[in-house]
């Protein structure tokens, strides 16, 4: 599954964040990667526990909670912290899968990354290049998405971050560990999910209505780890 939520930032929280990172201290992206990562890997990126990417990234998490479509896709039972990344000068990260677990500071030691997220911070005309392309078993998609939009795809999938030969592509990214661990279950919540939301706006809470969100929480409590 692949989902772009649209608008998870507003347009001046985007501007504010480009504002504050514009003089940010960036680093070797390749910190952050094992060997196999670094041999592809050309950007930099914010200190992953300084101050600035825990303010900026407390901005991300409370947009997020905020979204009922972020959690109806993901299903969270715990996010990364969000870190940031810059691609300039030809910048690029050639095609990897994101390592299956992650250690979070000052939570539980290990989170399993079922759902990537890649949230823009620059407009698509502000630098060439850059898109984030995702293989998965319908093909390759290319992404470059608006200042403030989402993209969310399985952690399993190979993916790429084109070079950008022009401007500068700044990005928050972050991992979910899911409720729901298959992805081909969280799609199927998230479409029977959208399914009952879009009957209720037609039909109110009609008898088959309240019977298929019976279902869907039935399917969610047998399928969850939480």
């Amino acid at each position: 599954m692949m989902l772009h939520i649209p608008g998870v930032l507003t347009p001046d929280q985007a501007a504010y964040m480009r504002q504050r990172l514009h003089d940010a201290h960036w680093i070797d992206g390749r910190a952050t990667v094992g060997a196999q990562g670094a041999q592809v890997k050309q950007n930099m990126q914010l200190e992953e526990h300084g101050p600035l990417a825990r303010e900026l990234g407390q901005i991300i998490l409370n947009a997020l909670a905020a979204n009922p479509l972020f959690f109806a896709a993901a299903l969270p039972l715990r996010t990364c912290p969000p870190m940031f990344n810059k691609y300039s000068g030809g910048g690029t990260y050639g095609n990897h899968v994101d390592g299956a677990m992650r250690r979070v500071a000052g939570a539980a030691p290990w989170l399993r990354t079922d759902v990537s997220s890649t949230l823009f911070l620059t407009d698509p005309d502000e630098y060439d290049g850059g898109e984030l392309v995702v293989e998965d078993t319908y093909g390759t998609h290319e992404v470059k998405l608006p200042a403030g939009d989402l993209i969310v795809y399985p952690s399993t999938s190979i993916h790429r971050v084109e070079p950008v030969t022009r401007g500068a592509r700044i990005s928050a990214f972050f991992w979910t560990q899911s409720m729901i661990r298959d992805d081909a279950r969280r799609n199927l919540l998230l479409d029977l999910d959208r399914n009952i939301q879009s009957l209720r706006t037609r039909a109110g809470d009609a008898d088959e209505i309240v019977s298929l969100t019976g279902i869907y929480h039935n399917l969610l409590r047998q399928w969850s780890e939480a």
